[in-house]
């Protein structure tokens, strides 16, 4: 096996664990953070291992991660039930 097959064989484990970590410390069910935490997640694995494969160019990679962490940030950030929709 040569050093690309290593690095693809790294990136499945790393997002495998990541996965399972998930599953593991995920409350019962699956509502909107559950399902787009996971969504993120296996767009980061399969991003990773395109690029570890040499299927997808690096700056391809960067505007991926740019959106997810976009997303998340979206995600993670409170919003205030009272304000009223603008």
């Amino acid at each position: 096996m040569d050093s690309s097959s290593w690095l693809v064989l790294a990136v499945f484990v790393i997002g495998l664990v990541a996965l399972i970590g998930f599953f593991v410390t995920k409350t019962a069910g699956f509502g909107r953070f559950a399902t787009s935490a996971f969504l993120l997640i296996l767009v980061l694995i399969v991003s990773g291992l395109l690029f570890a494969a040499g299927k997808l160019d690096g700056a391809v990679l960067a505007n991926i991660f740019f959106a997810i962490v976009g997303f998340a940030g979206g995600l993670f950030t409170q919003r205030d039930a009272a304000a009223p929709n603008p």
